[in-house]
């Protein structure tokens, strides 16, 4: 596994503090109005949704404003008018990137898009330039150290569970498994005795690219600038880099 479940170990390593909450908050409540808007307003229906509240519920969002952010996203509430698009682009190294952006303002959005990527030595792409590149998968991620089962333990009981492919990293265990399985994965996990570190509905990247020196260090810069705009729901990129 490579790009975005390595940049989701590097996050979780720059431990996030208590003042960021708040974008957290408005973030995942965006991510579940652009859920139900591509999918409806059913989780058992659509499994972007059903990740996202789970992720929402995790960070102790209250129940109100899920169930408010599910109606505005299926129109069912007014409010601003937001539009969710995809925007697909190249690294440092010829790194696929796409990205999952909700605005209020298409021009300005791009143009800032736009000048982060030549700013970091990549660009802006075309539609449908890297898009092929990447899967839609559930992916749940299990921090070594919170685990105390041996590898060969844990791996039985996601295949138990259901998962598709289990990869090792230095310091962490990453089940793969369908969408719509995710959450049925998750709990025959945890039900294990497997701590849980994440667990979302993301894009697995099927080719990869290996970084190393400056642009490595470009390509960190360049998913941390981009996952700090206000616009930019998700960051999805093939790159591999050494810890």
């Amino acid at each position: 596994m490579s790009g975005h479940s390595k940049w989701a170990t590097i996050k979780r390593k720059k431990a996030k503090t208590d003042q960021q909450k708040g974008k957290v908050f408005t973030r995942l409540a965006k991510e579940i109005i652009l859920a139900a808007r591509r999918g409806g307003a059913d989780p058992e229906g659509n499994a972007r949704l059903k990740s996202a509240i789970m992720r929402a519920k995790e960070a102790n969002i209250p129940n109100d404003n899920i169930m408010r952010a599910v109606q505005k996203g299926a129109g069912e509430t007014g409010g601003a008018n937001y539009e969710d698009l995809i925007y697909e682009g190249y690294g440092p190294g010829g790194v696929a990137v796409m990205l999952e952006i909700m605005t209020d303002n298409r021009n300005r959005t791009v143009g800032e898009i736009r000048f982060i990527f030549s700013k970091s030595g990549g660009n802006l792409g075309e539609t449908g330039c890297v898009a092929w590149m990447f899967e839609e998968k559930g992916l749940i991620v299990a921090d070594k150290s919170d685990n105390k089962m041996d590898e060969d333990e844990i791996m039985l009981e996601a295949i138990e569970a259901g998962a598709q492919d289990f990869n090792v990293e230095e310091d962490s265990y990453e089940i793969v498994c369908e969408p719509a399985g995710l959450q049925l994965v998750k709990e025959g996990l945890e039900k294990a005795g497997v701590q849980i570190a994440s667990a979302e509905v993301t894009l697995v990247p099927q080719t990869t690219v290996n970084l190393e020196g400056d642009k490595a260090e470009q390509m960190i810069r360049l998913m941390d600038t981009l996952e700090d705009h206000d616009d930019v729901q998700n960051v999805y990129a093939n790159f591999e880099i050494e810890e």
